[in-house]
């Protein structure tokens, strides 16, 4: 919003179907197999190739960690409060959620986080946008061939449909004790989350694309967004937006590395769990203790701005994200595994779409990374 205004408004319906494809496909893979999608993908692509996409997957999981940890510190920097207090103090609060608590616990816990998101919403309202300027541009495709409009239109992607995401819903379905009969409610769960996620990303494109965008501020982070917003929109929306911030970073520092410990144990067939006790899971809790520590400590050292990490993690996201989705598509239509309840054809075709347009769209990234004068505007 801040870079392109209100331009990619227009990919958001369609992030939204392509977020809740990817997402019944993840939920239907875990309800009739029992399995988590880590332990499936082990199964039919075997431990070499399974090692190294958990490897891609980690690194990325890992340099997210440090960035939502690093969204931490700048949202309570706003607040005047030194990282020095809020990272260790977040860090141990959403250590202690999850080797402390009970899944139903920590299940509650999450979804008022989720509510929580309702401040970027407030935050997009107090900031006044054109309203008829915004409902255009949600319907009016528009696409540019430079490099930094390609980076962030995949940057979106990757964040919005995020490998991760996948690994997490299919672990925490088999967690529950999710059987086939629940498919109804978990489809409904879905869509409902999908929907929710992309409203929430419209209203902070909408947001920044009416105050920043519209006086051609230009940010580095989503704290100088936060900053930038008082005198444009007023103190309660600046306020609502790093809340919101800090939410999200809180929610993402704790479900970031529970999805790796989830999806490193499954592969490998260590015990995993949130309600199981340490002594039970001491792998799975070993690499989400891991994950915080070093998430955590990498902000509190004395470096320069994280933003380049953060593009280059959520870059890798889209990047990985097609290797996945093929090898969904493989388990999910595999009668034998899934009996009734493979793709019907319009699915599949639908399924297939998305990730065809994933792959040109990674192709016209690395490209773009790769000859950075080959795209205009590069």
């Amino acid at each position: 919003g801040a870079h392109y205004g209100y331009s990619l408004l227009w990919m958001l319906p369609l992030v939204a179907l392509a977020l809740v494809i990817v997402q019944e496909m993840s939920a239907r893979l875990g309800v009739v197999t029992g399995k988590g999608l880590a332990d499936l993908i082990r199964e039919s692509l075997g431990v070499r190739t399974t090692a190294i996409i958990l490897g891609v997957l980690v690194f990325v999981n890992l340099t997210n960690t440090i960035s939502e940890f690093a969204g931490v510190a700048a949202s309570m920097e706003i607040f005047g409060i030194s990282k020095f207090i809020s990272v260790p103090v977040a860090a141990l609060a959403v250590w202690l959620l999850i080797v402390r608590g009970s899944y139903k616990s920590v299940e509650r816990v999450f979804l008022v986080a989720s509510g929580i998101y309702l401040a970027y919403v407030a935050s997009g309202i107090l900031a006044r946008p054109p309203w008829g300027q915004v409902a255009s541009a949600a319907v009016s495709p528009s696409f540019h061939f430079d490099a930094g409009y390609v980076t962030i239109f995949v940057t979106v992607i990757g964040t919005t449909i995020a490998p991760w995401m996948q690994f997490y819903q299919q672990s925490a379905i088999v967690d529950k004790g999710l059987k086939a009969a629940d498919y109804a409610y978990e489809r409904l769960d879905v869509i409902v989350g999908s929907l929710f996620a992309v409203f929430i990303a419209a209203f902070i494109t909408i947001s920044c694309a009416a105050t920043l965008y519209a006086h051609g501020l230009r940010i580095e982070t989503a704290k100088d967004a936060a900053l930038a917003l008082r005198p444009l929109a007023g103190s309660y929306a600046a306020t609502l937006f790093a809340l919101g911030l800090l939410n999200a970073s809180v929610f993402s520092a704790a479900i970031l590395p529970l999805s790796t410990a989830y999806t490193v144990a499954e592969a490998f067939g260590w015990e995993s769990g949130v309600s199981r006790r340490w002594s039970e899971a001491p792998v799975f809790f070993g690499i989400y203790t891991t994950l915080i520590v070093l998430g955590a400590a990498v902000v509190l050292l004395p470096l320069k701005s994280l933003v380049q990490t953060m593009m280059v993690s959520q870059t890798l996201n889209g990047m990985l994200l097609p290797v996945i989705l093929i090898t969904m598509l493989k388990l999910i239509n595999d009668r034998q595994r899934m009996g009734a309840y493979v793709n019907g054809r319009v699915f599949n075709i639908l399924a297939w779409i998305t990730v065809v347009a994933l792959i040109v769209l990674t192709a016209v990234l690395i490209v773009a990374t790769l000859f950075p004068g080959a795209l205009p505007g590069a």
